[in-house]
């Protein structure tokens, strides 16, 4: 559970320092790849107004407080919460990373960063669910 709570707090850092950018309107330097600036000026960076980002640290606070409580109680519903929404941030993941790489052809660092953040959080979620099915919670 450590490793949820390591990667989704790096999720959740990354998501929200880009979610204040959006707000303030700030410039996000990219460092690794080049074109932080047209990713997150894309169509694709926002949600019916909501900037993905948002939508990102939220996702990755419900992960970070569902471990929470489920190792300080056992909570079974909290575990669900650990299996089984990676694999939905997993999805949303691939299909933001598509337009990135096809139709803008540019490459956000922290977009990457959450995307590989999204990928550990769902093999670590598959792993958790496998856990679940033998203790039968």
């Amino acid at each position: 559970m450590g490793a949820i709570l390591a990667v989704s707090f790096i999720g959740f850092f990354d998501a929200a320092y880009l979610t204040v950018q959006h707000y303030q309107q700030g410039i996000v330097p990219c460092i690794v790849f080049e074109g932080c600036e047209e990713v997150l000026a894309s169509k694709y960076a926002q949600v019916g107004g909501i900037p993905t980002s948002l939508i990102g640290a939220i996702y990755y606070l419900a992960i970070f407080i569902s471990t929470l409580l489920f190792v300080d109680r056992k909570n079974p519903f909290a575990l669900k919460v650990i299996g089984y929404l990676p694999i939905a941030g997993f999805t949303v993941s691939l299909f933001l990373v598509y337009p990135q790489i096809f139709v803008i052809k540019a490459i956000c660092t922290y977009c990457v960063v959450s995307a590989v953040s999204s990928t550990i959080l769902f093999v670590l979620g598959l792993k958790v669910l496998k856990f679940k099915s033998k203790i039968n919670l």
